[in-house]
């Protein structure tokens, strides 16, 4: 019985030897995956978040900075706002244009405040350069040049509001309002950010306990 236990036992003893060194085989290679996802993980995520600080073409700004890509296209153009007699804001923008990202909440929270009162017409200007003209119902009459730039026109055609920059909201707000004769909304608006790249625009309060 001896015998054939010293016999047996060396295959045994073998075999328990190779499981074990393909186990750690398996393991080995398995960490050397999860090293090699992590490592161009934090090599390529950081350089598209940093691409949101400069100038650089990422996508619609709207999608990208704030989340809500509902912004574009248009649901109306200006001239279908003039013709049906309501206050249209346009926004110009270009999305490889870090002033235009750094604005992007403000377009949002005009959305927010203004649901369904104005037509909000963002439009890039990229077909609008060097182009000229003298009608009032092509977007490019109401350009300057400069980007971001916000313009609200009441129902009638009058300009209420025209600047460029970073224009605060409560400034636009309160052309939307000439413009349209209703009162503000009765909630404000914060701009909340994420992190240093990513924000939004909320209602104050809006997530609070009930």
């Amino acid at each position: 019985m001896l015998k054939e236990w010293d016999e047996h036992y060396p295959k045994d003893n073998v075999l328990f030897t190779s499981y074990s060194s393909k186990s750690t085989n398996k393991m080995i290679s398995f960490l050397k995956k999860i090293i090699i996802i992590l490592t161009l993980t934090f090599c390529f995520i950081p350089s598209v978040y940093a691409a949101l600080d400069n100038d650089d073409y990422e996508g619609n700004i709207f999608t990208i900075v704030t989340g809500n890509g509902a912004l574009v296209p248009p649901q109306s153009t200006l001239a279908e706002s003039l013709q049906n007699k309501r206050t249209s804001v346009l926004v110009f923008y270009l999305d490889d244009s870090q002033t235009s990202k750094s604005f992007a909440p403000v377009v949002s929270g005009i959305k927010l405040l203004w649901p369904s009162q104005i037509d909000l017409i963002p439009l890039t200007t990229d077909e609008l350069q060097n182009k000229h003209t003298d009608n009032p119902t092509d977007p490019s009459y109401y350009w300057k040049g400069n980007i971001p730039q916000v313009v609200v026109i009441n129902g009638e055609g009058e300009v209420i509001l025209s600047e460029d920059g970073q224009v605060d909201i409560d400034k636009i707000n309160m052309a939307i309002s000439k413009a349209t004769g209703l009162n503000t909304p009765d909630f404000t608006i914060s701009i909340k950010s994420f992190n240093e790249y990513n924000s939004e625009a909320a209602k104050d309060g809006y997530a609070d306990p009930r």
